[in-house]
């Protein structure tokens, strides 16, 4: 048994942020049907890196779905839907914000339906406000949000963060939210709308940025790999390259001054606090710390740290850490047969549930390819199935 066996999604999302909120469902076993239009599907159909033909970037987010293909412009299309509405537990959408309404689908029509329904929304700016109507990807949502304005270094421009951790933060939320939402319904009977947005998500995740500047009424600056409101906690150089190194504490930077020979630095008056050792971070603190570790590998550097107990870092490359043992022994990559790209390995569940752990039992599937299935599990024959497939209605 998974925790999420008996729950019932009808998933209208494209892109990353709602796929990425679905396949959390999906893995911990909720039946997850994935609603693309026919014949072009979801728009990460096309997202590299392409293998004959096919996404591997598609493969991912969407393994333990199915496909059902439906044009939901088409009044039997929209009966079909409303159909599954009937009984299903989730409906979960991140169109451009009033498209559902446009399409007679939005939530006061399927509460009709289902009252239990929870029906589960992603967008840019969320469902009010000045900026609510306008479309959004990650990047849009970094440089909004402010996070793009305090990421990178201090003499180069505003930085997007690596991955899209506006679509996957986002994605996280509202399968939290879901989650919350069906327990508020197993006591209440009530079903409820969710509401999440990239832009509030990245907002809340700005750590102590927005603080600084309500609480200390100083403005967040971009500090390369150095936290602004911890010191030392940097990427350092090494003799042989860099590495990164937390020192969290009182009690890690006492072990970190006498490792480094150098007791007295923590009585030093620049250094006798946090607050203290963040006003004199540059260049005196980080010119003291690589005073030390320039003396050292980075391999000597990280025995020396782990037996301080002082958090410490390698920075591996994707190869590298695809490789790591720690990696393979978590079961973070795992093996798909995914029946056009062959076997491949994708990252596996990172939610750990050891009474009823998740897991990955089918690849993403072909655009329609559950379509009969599910047509036929609310009553369609085989030839209306195949009336509906020459009408184009799926």
């Amino acid at each position: 048994m998974k925790a999420l066996d008996g729950v019932k999604v009808l998933d209208l999302t494209q892109a990353y942020s709602g796929p990425f909120c679905t396949m959390h469902m999906a893995d911990h076993g909720a039946e997850v049907i994935k609603i693309e239009r026919p014949g072009i599907g979801d728009q990460s159909r096309t997202w590299g890196p392409i293998k004959e033909g096919y996404s591997g970037y598609y493969a991912f987010l969407n393994r333990n779905k199915q496909s059902l293909s439906l044009d939901l412009s088409s009044e039997e299309g929209k009966d079909i839907f409303f159909r599954l509405v009937k009984d299903a537990d989730v409906v979960c959408e991140n169109f451009r914000v009033g498209t559902m309404e446009k399409l007679g689908l939005g939530y006061e029509e399927i509460k009709k339906i289902n009252p239990r329904i929870i029906y589960a929304s992603i967008s840019g700016y969320g469902l009010e406000g000045p900026l609510s109507k306008l479309p959004a990807y990650d990047i849009v949502a970094q440089a909004m949000s402010g996070l793009m304005s305090i990421t990178g270094f201090a003499d180069n421009p505003p930085t997007k963060v690596g991955p899209s951790v506006g679509d996957n933060y986002t994605g996280t939320y509202l399968a939290l939210g879901i989650c919350m939402a069906l327990y508020h319904r197993e006591r209440t009977g009530k079903g409820q709308k969710l509401d999440v947005a990239m832009v509030d998500t990245l907002f809340s995740i700005l750590e102590n940025a927005v603080v600084e500047y309500t609480v200390a009424g100083n403005i967040p600056h971009r500090s390369g790999n150095a936290d602004p409101g911890i010191a030392p906690f940097d990427a350092f150089m090494a003799q042989d390259g860099m590495f990164v190194m937390g020192v969290g504490t009182n009690a890690m930077w006492k072990k970190l001054c006498n490792l480094m020979g150098r007791p007295e630095l923590f009585a030093d008056p620049r250094y006798l606090t946090n607050d203290d050792r963040c006003k004199n971070y540059l260049p005196d603190l980080k010119n003291d710390v690589e005073a030390y570790t320039r003396t050292k590998t980075k391999q000597e550097l990280q025995k020396i740290m782990n037996d301080a107990g002082i958090p410490f870092g390698l920075i591996l490359t994707v190869p590298e850490v695809v490789e790591h043992p720690q990696i393979q022994i978590r079961e973070m990559l795992v093996e798909v047969n995914d029946p056009v790209l062959g076997t491949i390995k994708i990252p596996g569940i990172p939610i750990k549930m050891h009474e009823t752990p998740g897991s990955i039992v089918r690849p993403a599937p072909i655009l329609g390819e559950d379509t009969g299935a599910v047509l036929a599990g609310i009553g369609f024959s085989t030839q209306e199935i195949i009336a509906l497939h020459n009408r184009a209605v799926v």
